[in-house]
């Protein structure tokens, strides 16, 4: 009676093998269509309305995660949530649609990659956690590439805005990220997902409301703000979620390797975007940051 649970058993040890690699893929390449996104709808709608349409539309997808946990949500909770919104989603996710106004798709997703480095120096500097030399050197060679990304020009153009919008935005999520877990972790984590961005969707409407643009918005703009918010926000965090769940967060944290590739490639595949030289040497600097920073993650 138990040799049919053998084969069972090697088949679900076989889906598992494939199953994770390809949803780590899989959302590399949707995190890196959010600054293909970005750049093709931040020209007309402008950075607070479309950040605006962003967090509704991701909140939206993540409803059920939330009602199915709505009980835990007091007053007080939500006032935390929403301090933590406007550092996690809202101040970030504008500062990419700024400079994706002014610069390539591939400058903010170089840049994004910033964010695991910058997550454990906040730990370090606020939190009290101890930094190896690894980090330290990843940290160095991090901050050099960016340095180099900001020196580079494309078409001409200088694009140091927008490496410094990426930069500062990669340094919001790592003060974000370090709320997150010292404050929201006892929470389940897709309905503090959801809170998160219907939260910073409140915060931000004002703001998104009266620069809203006046001219008509056109539709290959309007559709890619639509899969900003549903695919790249929305889905992409239930995927997250998934997979923090399934292999923990240092493993999933590894997607930040594939996120500059995917924005680099979808850039120049959709939209023809040059990859330069700067660009290049820059995420080869910060992606080596990146592995260096999790060497010693690695060991233990």
């Amino acid at each position: 009676m138990s040799t049919p649970e053998v084969p069972a058993t090697a088949g679900r040890a076989a889906e598992a093998a494939w199953r994770t690699p390809a949803e780590l893929t899989l959302l590399g390449a949707i995190w890196g269509g959010s600054f293909l996104f970005m750049r093709v709808a931040a020209a007309d709608f402008g950075a607070f309305p479309l950040v605006e349409v962003r967090l509704a539309l991701g909140a939206v997808v993540l409803l059920p995660l939330w009602w199915r946990a709505r009980a835990l949500f007091t007053p007080g909770l939500w006032l935390r949530i929403a301090g933590i919104a406007a550092v996690n989603s809202v101040i970030p996710f504008a500062l990419f649609a700024w400079g994706a106004e002014r610069a390539p798709a591939g400058i903010g997703a170089i840049t994004n990659a910033m964010t695991v480095m910058f997550t454990a120096l906040v730990a370090f500097l606020f939190y009290g956690e101890r930094i190896g030399q690894w980090r330290v050197i990843g940290l160095v060679a991090g901050f050099v590439g960016v340095i180099v990304l900001a020196s580079g020009k494309t078409a001409g153009a200088s694009v140091w805005q927008a490496a410094l919008a990426g930069t500062t935005a990669s340094l919001m999520y790592g003060f974000g990220i370090n709320l997150v877990r010292h404050h929201l972790s006892s929470y389940p984590a897709g309905a503090v997902a959801a809170a998160n961005l219907a939260a910073g969707a409140l915060l931000l409407a004002p703001l998104a409301v009266y620069t809203w643009p006046q001219h008509p918005i056109a539709a290959g703009s309007w559709i890619s703000a639509v899969l900003l918010g549903v695919l790249c926000t929305g889905i992409a965090f239930v995927f997250y979620y998934r997979l923090i769940a399934r292999i923990g967060g240092p493993r999933t944290s590894t997607v930040t390797y594939l996120i500059p590739l995917f924005g680099v490639v979808w850039a120049w595949l959709l939209l023809g975007e040059p990859l330069t030289l700067t660009m290049a040497l820059a995420g080869a600097l910060i992606l080596g940051g990146v592995g260096l920073s999790q060497k010693r993650e690695a060991k233990r």
